[in-house]
């Protein structure tokens, strides 16, 4: 592969307003939020940037649950057990044991915090199996509504306190860059705060920039890269397009998971689509065929229960050999009034697509559904940028591996993020961290990619990088990748000026250049990354591949 050079900075006007904070959140799921609430009284002023509204985060999304150690017969041991045989050989057993350990403390501070889980007939906290587990330990709310749920009670909490003058909310606010500091003796530029650009009235108004010596990236993760996903609009992979772009090692991005079973809704759907949580599986509805016959049995021991990446390549395979574009879920074994019970969420998005899953199984296919890598962290959350840290999906901290087990980001979110901002308290108490540098200007110049050019940028990438990979398609995806004008004039013929969209368009090319080159020199299939021409693991790569920008922007894959 010829070099490729990627910006350092997205191209956009000055800052017109200015103000400081000693820690930037930036994002509302999970992550966000605890990172928010745990910092507030630990700092002296905490700001919180979220895109959209403040409960607009992507965790609202998460149909599953949340994976912990909450029944007496289940242990530590075997969650660290289920996650490294989802993980296939690249998770960090520490990072991991961390998860395993600390999780069920930050689910019972999430109920104290206001979050109510379903109850089983003994007045605990009801729990479930989904794939990848050996024990019953998915916590859920609202049968199939736990990310709402988890979600309101945490905006609940900001909401109580936003007349503190410790912490500040920002919404309907896109960061564009994390500010640097100039080089230090050791070559390192130190975190400075962020520019971002707010869409409302008054003085927070346009392009500014928030002066900080720390920055908490949780921004989520990469859906809107690819063609079809089931992540909101919002999540642009602007978190580590920002991170890459300010010098941070990034890791882990080949590995995408695409969800086995989303709606399919026709060769023609783009955008977000409606997920069938994988719950519905581990409350036994079934995989079948277009000719009506089951197929998991033959292909793993757990059946309709293995790892999302074994399920999801299944599926792929069969849809091969049947000629077909979906297989169908059964769920009709479990009956209508279950379904509507359990699963209300579900139950009714499928209504309207005109479908009733009592009376008949539904067409899935696979979809882009979580991104396992993101800005590499110690298990503090700390990132190879001082100052910055990465929590939530936006963050490679070494759980997942090459395939997260179902569940456990959501538990991710919550107990890095703790961690994290843990950390940063402990550095301001000590006066390892204070005022903030001052920003300096980075080499490598700026990007703007029309918003045109998205539907294009993601048709290349699904093409190329999706479920089933080729060194091929790689490579074609790479060469056409580098022909979308990355200037600030935009593409011939097109007029891109510097807004929300060309941003966001930006941030999707340039991770979607990095993804690629990340999948190209993984010569191996593993996880959540499927190379046909590459069918089996190949013990050489059991490690991680990392990707960073050197000072003029060339793209370091390693």
């Amino acid at each position: 592969m010829t070099p490729a050079r990627l910006a350092r900075s997205l191209a956009a006007p000055a800052p017109g307003w200015t103000t400081r904070a000693d820690a930037v959140v930036v994002g509302s799921g999970i992550a966000g939020l605890t990172a928010a609430l745990e910092l507030r009284t630990r700092v002296p002023r905490v700001l919180l940037v979220t895109k959209a509204e403040l409960s607009s985060g992507s965790t609202v999304w998460a149909q599953g649950g949340i994976a912990a150690v909450l029944d007496p017969d289940d242990t530590p041991a075997a969650h660290l057990h289920d996650t490294l045989v989802a993980g296939v050989g690249l998770s960090d057993p520490a990072a991991v044991e961390v998860l395993v350990t600390e999780g069920p403390d930050r689910v019972h501070e999430l109920v104290a915090r206001g979050a109510t889980f379903d109850r089983a007939d003994d007045g605990g906290i009801a729990l479930t199996r989904e794939g990848g587990h050996r024990a019953d330990r998915i916590a859920h709310a609202g049968g199939d509504a736990t990310g709402a749920e988890i979600s309101r009670a945490l905006v609940a909490q900001i909401e109580a306190v936003q007349d503190d003058p410790g912490i500040e909310v920002i919404e309907n606010a896109l960061v564009l860059d994390v500010l640097t500091s100039a080089p230090s003796a050791t070559g390192e530029r130190a975190v400075a705060g962020v520019t971002l650009h707010v869409r409302g009235a008054g003085s927070r108004d346009g392009v500014g920039a928030v002066l900080a010596p720390v920055v908490v990236l949780a921004t989520g993760g990469v859906g809107q890269v690819f063609r079809s996903s089931t992540n909101p609009p919002g999540a642009t992979a602007d978190g580590i397009a920002a991170a890459l772009r300010a010098g941070a090692v990034l890791g882990d991005l080949e590995f995408v998971q695409f969800h086995p079973t989303v709606l399919w809704l026709g060769a023609g759907a783009r955008g977000q689509l409606p997920l069938i949580s994988e719950a519905v599986r581990g409350e036994g509805a079934l995989l079948l065929d277009v000719h009506g016959h089951r197929f998991m049995p033959a292909v793993h021991e757990l059946a309709e229960l293995a790892p999302r990446d074994v399920v999801a390549h299944a599926i792929v395979r069969q849809m091969a050999a049947t000629s077909s574009d979906h297989v169908l879920l059964d769920a009709r074994g479990l009956g209508a009034q279950f379904l509507q019970r359990r699963f209300p969420g579900i139950s009714a998005r499928l209504r309207q697509a005109g479908l009733d899953w009592a009376e008949e199984p539904v067409p899935v296919a696979p979809a882009q559904h979580y991104h396992s890598g993101g800005v590499v962290t110690d298990l503090r959350g700390r990132t190879s940028v001082p100052g910055l840290y990465a929590v939530g999906e936006v963050a490679c901290t070494g759980v997942h591996g090459a395939n997260r087990l179902a569940s456990n980001s959501l538990l991710e979110g919550l107990v890095f993020a703790h961690r994290a901002a843990h950390d940063v308290a402990a550095r301001f108490d000590t006066g390892e961290l204070g005022t903030a540098p001052e920003p300096a200007e980075r080499p490598g110049g700026a990007a703007l990619v029309a918003a045109a050019a998205r539907s294009r940028v993601q048709r290349i990438a699904s093409d190329g990088a999706g479920p089933i990979r080729s060194a091929e398609s790689l490579d074609r995806a790479d060469a056409l990748l580098a022909d979308v004008t990355t200037t600030a004039h935009g593409a011939v013929g097109v007029v891109a000026a510097p807004q929300a969209a060309e941003w966001e368009t930006t941030n999707v090319h340039q991770v979607a250049r990095a993804l690629v080159r990340a999948a190209t020199v993984r010569t191996e299939s593993r996880g959540g990354h499927f190379r046909a021409d590459h069918p089996h693991r190949d013990p050489a790569f059991e490690r991680r591949i990392t990707v960073r920008l050197d000072d003029d922007g060339g793209l370091v894959v390693a």
